[in-house]
């Protein structure tokens, strides 16, 4: 069994370093597991990468976050921020450059690539599908991966180990020990996430809501079919603290438009809770919502970037999720039974 190595793309640098931190403190060493390496961009937007330490025989795991906004470089002498079929690109070239010396290769990317791209409509890409039969090919011998957007989606690679975990534990920890929740009700803005909702729900000993949303199917903007009325079904929210689930928030337009049909139905505290935070549209709305008093806090995960100015609102909660990953390589790294760390926790306050 080959020693545990890390290379942490400049994508996911932070969070990688302080996976290694916890690594460390894990195993009781003082040295660091992340190995050196150079991502080069030419003038003209090409790439490569180059491993400067040594690998040979090693359980490698390539960490990337494809929805990091923040990595630029000079192209054609213009700032280019990169995009997510960039980071992936830098990913496979790792993988290309590693896998030949290592006893092991295996990528975690806690936002997978081109997960809202997991099935098709009609005649269209169906490129999340596409990305990890590409890995698979290069001989990598599993993806790491948090709250895929549908999880049926490893059936695109039945033969690769595609291990899909969530944060639930440690957001609802978080969520516990930071406020005082009364008479909880847990809601999900859209069927799709009804089944993370109900789990949840379980884990707090309460009921699910769920909004059901009417679509114009004949239009799409932003790459979306446009929402024309949000329906709630469930329990009366009237006089309850709410805890609204999702998995990711782009704009966040959804997640405010059912904070706000809540507030008109008379509830007390609103939740957000999301895996993952894009804000691909900035955060004025956030902001704005905050201001009127329609949600008192959003919880979500360090597992995709997320700009030090939007970390410091009053409003953002971050749930660090290094130390979990630390958990999985190690015990992925020892063939130990993974399932374990998927169990759900006894939650208790701790103040």
């Amino acid at each position: 069994m080959g020693e545990i190595k890390l290379a942490v793309l400049r994508s996911a640098k932070e969070f990688g370093e302080k996976v290694d931190l916890e690594l460390q403190k894990l195993n009781n060493i003082n040295d660091s597991y992340m190995i050196n390496i150079n991502e080069v961009r030419f003038s003209n937007g090409e790439g490569k990468v180059k491993i400067n330490s040594p690998i040979h025989g090693s359980d490698l795991y390539v960490i990337g976050d494809i929805g990091n906004y923040g990595v630029s470089y000079k192209m054609h002498g213009y700032d280019h921020y990169m995009a997510p079929d960039e980071h992936y690109a830098d990913i496979r070239r790792i993988v290309a450059t590693a896998d030949p010396y290592t006893d092991r290769t295996n990528v975690i990317m806690p936002l997978l690539y081109e997960s809202r791209q997991h099935k098709r409509k009609g005649i269209e890409s169906l490129d999340c599908a596409i990305a990890l039969q590409e890995l698979e090919n290069m001989g990598i011998e599993s993806v790491i991966t948090f709250d895929a957007h549908d999880p049926s989606i490893c059936n695109a690679v039945p033969e690769l180990e595609f291990d899909n975990f969530y944060p639930t534990n440690d957001i609802l920890t978080s969520l516990i020990n930071n406020e005082v929740l009364k008479d909880t009700l847990v809601i999900s803005p859209d069927m799709g996430a009804m089944e993370r909702a109900r789990y949840y729900a379980e884990m707090l000993s309460t009921d699910v809501g769920v909004f059901y949303k009417r679509r114009d199917l004949s239009k799409v903007v932003n790459g979306k079919n446009p929402i024309i009325e949000h329906m709630y079904m469930g329990p009366n929210p009237n006089n309850k603290d709410i805890v609204v689930i999702d998995d990711m928030i782009a704009s966040g337009g959804s997640m405010i438009e059912v904070a706000t049909m809540l507030k008109d139905k008379g509830v007390n505290n609103i939740y957000l809770v999301a895996t993952f935070s894009l804000f691909t549209e900035g955060v004025e709305v956030f902001d704005k919502a905050y201001k009127e008093g329609l949600f008192t806090k959003l919880y979500t995960t360090n597992l995709t970037y997320v700009p030090e100015d939007i970390k410091n609102r009053n409003w953002f909660k971050e749930v660090d999720l290094s130390k979990y990953m630390a958990l999985i390589i190690n015990s992925l790294h020892k063939r130990e039974n993974i399932n374990k760390l998927r169990e759900a926790k006894v939650l208790k306050r701790t103040r």
